[in-house]
């Protein structure tokens, strides 16, 4: 039988919302909240794999998953979506406020800074930050009517509690373009924190808690000399798997962590330490 610290990680009963729930890491955090008992109403932009992926949560872990198709930076598609995530699960007890993008033409996203478009700002801040507040708006709100706690986790970014070290990207590559960290990157993920610290003093006493999990970065596609600079940057000498950041999720949305928010937690392999 488990024991109580045990069972305090358990999330059976609860319902989760997962935005960017189909993404490179948004599939692990959906799969960990599940396999921990959450009912999972995942959230995205794209929908093309959005039934096959809530199939795939309910055969796997026996739990009930709805997809919903949102744009969080959109106000209405935003209500939209947490009306319906009630109406199928009758109330919501953790948000992982996930989603993030880049600009159309991924070219933009990495141009230099100081040719760096207003409007390509202008797309990554509507998403990353207004999107970030328009779903814990709503979320929040729903918690507070429901008047039971609630966890809300945002995903920042190590990028966005302290400046990259722009000499990794010499040479770099992803997906076979050259990279950088730009700086509407940077801006937006501390932006995150920022909004986090507010509202977990906002809503602390009505039970509802409001944390930062902060990755560092993940393998997913970097060619070898990437791998090689950012790795020789960390104390741990590699790179994270995806799978690394579902551990802290699943502290920070469960009971074991209900003494905890406002706080910033980053699983970064040490780079912040240095």
């Amino acid at each position: 039988m488990p024991g109580e610290i045990t069972k305090k990680f358990r999330l059976d009963g609860k319902t989760a919302i997962v935005t960017g729930g189909t993404g490179i890491l948004g599939k692990h955090f959906c799969r960990g909240l599940a396999e921990f008992g959450a009912n999972v109403a995942i959230v995205d932009r794209d929908p093309s794999s959005l039934k096959d992926f809530a199939l795939e949560l309910q055969k796997t872990y026996g739990v009930k998953a709805l997809g919903i198709e949102c744009d969080v930076a959109n106000e209405s598609s935003v209500q939209a979506m947490v009306k319906k995530a009630v109406a199928e699960f009758g109330a919501v007890h953790i948000l992982h406020n996930n989603a993030a993008t880049k600009t159309k033409d991924v070219k933009n996203f990495f141009a230099p800074t100081e040719k760096f478009r207003l409007e390509d700002w202008k797309e990554i801040m509507s998403v990353n930050v207004d999107g970030m507040f328009l779903v814990a708006r709503e979320v929040g709100a729903q918690m507070l009517r429901q008047g039971i706690r609630g966890s809300i986790i945002q995903t920042g970014s190590i990028y966005g509690i302290m400046a990259p070290d722009l000499r990794i990207y010499e040479g770099s590559e992803y997906m076979g373009e050259q990279i950088n960290s730009p700086a509407v990157y940077s801006a937006s993920k501390a932006a995150v924190v920022g909004l986090t610290q507010y509202l977990a003093s906002l809503w602390g006493a009505q039970g509802i808690r409001v944390n930062t999990l902060v990755p560092g970065g993940v393998q997913s596609g970097q060619n070898e000399r990437f791998l090689k600079n950012y790795s020789a940057r960390i104390p741990m000498g590699r790179m994270a798997q995806a799978d690394e950041m579902v551990g802290a999720l699943i502290y920070l949305a469960s009971d074991a962590s209900s003494y905890v928010t406002g706080q910033t937690l980053a699983i970064d392999g040490g780079l912040s330490a240095w």
